[in-house]
């Protein structure tokens, strides 16, 4: 079971939406990426379908599909239209790379910078920040085993915690004492920051059902 929330009540209408992003990895850009191109190739399709159908016209539809002017000039320049495909091809190429790569890469595990007075600041590291509040879930009665990480970024971090309960766990209790205690003291230990955090919740078994 996962659950968005804050580790402070605040007016930003975007916290509800970084809380929401430490849920789970976010794929948006990758997500619009594939639908444009989709988009793309359905136009692309469309247009061959309505071609084809004579929609613009029953002599062109039985004409080439590359106007005969255009054919000549790829005739007459055979090598440079080679060189400009073969540059075509090298531009995709390391795109598809360079996306392969962002959406492969690990998750970036930001550190945390809290306020410290008018002129200064103060930077939590991110396995300190996750540390402290795993540490302090861990203290919860019900709770077996926890553990937390940071992601986002540096303009927009977020906490997720994941915690396993035991047998005897109450799960309303759990779920009560986590944002009152652990997230609470969180917020008084950052200096009053508002930490947006994705809470799971989970059975401490290898092989037994997640609680919902």
């Amino acid at each position: 079971m996962s659950t968005p929330t804050d580790t402070a009540p605040t007016t930003d209408p975007r916290a509800g939406r970084r809380s929401r992003r430490a849920v789970a990895r976010s794929a948006g850009r990758e997500r619009r990426i594939v639908g444009l191109i989709g988009l793309l190739a359905l136009l692309v399709g469309a247009g061959t379908a309505l071609l084809a159908f004579g929609v613009f016209g029953s002599g062109r539809a039985h004409r080439p599909l590359l106007d005969p002017i255009l054919v000549d000039a790829l005739r007459a320049q055979p090598l440079i239209w080679r060189i400009v495909a073969l540059l075509v091809c090298a531009v995709l190429v390391v795109a598809g790379l360079v996306w392969a790569v962002r959406a492969l890469a690990p998750e970036r595990r930001p550190d945390l910078t809290v306020d410290a007075g008018p002129d200064t600041s103060v930077v939590v590291t991110s396995s300190a920040v996750a540390e402290a509040v795993a540490g302090q879930a861990r203290t919860l009665p019900g709770i077996s085993r926890a553990r937390a990480r940071m992601v986002g970024d540096e303009r927009e971090p977020a906490l997720r915690l994941t915690v396993w309960l035991a047998e005897d766990a109450d799960v309303a209790e759990v779920c009560r004492r986590i944002p009152e205690e652990v997230l609470a003291s969180a917020t008084d230990a950052f200096g009053g920051r508002v930490l947006p955090v994705a809470v799971r919740i989970e059975a401490d078994s290898a092989e037994g059902p997640r609680v919902h």
